[in-house]
């Protein structure tokens, strides 16, 4: 099974000059937990924002979520891999770096993501 099989193309992403009041708006209104930080320019890296990074920067170093922005609290580069990767080695690639989420980038252009639950869940469906 490839990563485009299993992959959110309809990514919600967020300016890396919003504030992180804007980040937790979205979040709220399309129900996520992480946001894609758009690139400033087509040979920049794409970039992560979860509501881990946001509470960690809030309570932890009491920050203001109307004076930080985005691009503070992010972090990019973030991960990315190509749509027809076998889902195995994507798996493998985010529980030996640590993350929960990947992007799907074709020539350094967004087309989805991918997370961890997306694989434990077609995993499970697998084996049922």
């Amino acid at each position: 099974m490839q990563v485009k099989d299993i992959m959110m193309q309809d990514v919600v992403t967020v300016s890396p000059f919003a504030t992180l009041r804007d980040a937790l708006a979205l979040m709220k209104k399309h129900n996520l937990k992480c946001l894609v930080v758009e690139q400033q320019d087509p040979q920049d890296a794409w970039g992560l924002i979860t509501y881990t990074n946001i509470l960690k920067t809030i309570v932890a170093e009491n920050g203001d979520i109307d004076l930080i922005n985005v691009y503070d609290v992010c972090a990019k580069p973030a991960i990315g891999v190509g749509e027809s990767l076998d889902v195995r080695h994507v798996a493998k690639l985010m529980t030996d770096s640590i993350v929960k989420r990947v992007l799907v980038l074709d020539d350094n252009r967004l087309v989805g993501l991918v997370t961890m639950d997306d694989i434990v869940g077609t995993v499970l469906d697998l084996i049922e």
